[in-house]
């Protein structure tokens, strides 16, 4: 079934309905590539895992050997761990701006509060 499905032209294809836009549309389309390339380096740091994993335990590996590995609770782990830490660094501005828009505006209780005495 998915054999037959032409993935290229598939992940070209448009979504139905409007993009949503969170940034000013250059910033957003930046953003997209970005986050595309991030993906694609964490699926060959995956990759290379295995083939670093394999060649320790049988010393040459084979596209097929590759292809069928299948990581231990512990390698899962492991790999877990790399991708949060990955994805913490490529996202660590994001996540400082995000902390300063936070520290800015006053708790939602205070701004109620506010609001109900004038």
């Amino acid at each position: 079934m998915t054999e037959d499905l032409d993935w290229i032209s598939r992940s070209g294809m448009k979504a139905k309905g409007k993009r949503p836009q969170f940034l000013d549309p250059e910033d957003d389309r930046i953003l997209s590539i970005l986050m595309a390339l991030a993906g694609e380096v964490s699926v060959m740091r995956e990759r290379l895992d295995t083939i670093e994993r394999l060649l320790d335990a049988q010393g040459t590996i084979s596209r097929s050997d590759i292809e069928t590995y299948a990581p231990d609770m512990e390698a899962g782990r492991e790999r877990n761990l790399l991708i949060k830490e990955y994805l913490a660094r490529i996202m660590r501005g994001v996540q400082q701006d995000m902390q300063s828009l936070a520290e800015l505006e006053p708790p939602i209780e205070d701004v109620i509060k506010e609001m109900e005495a004038s």
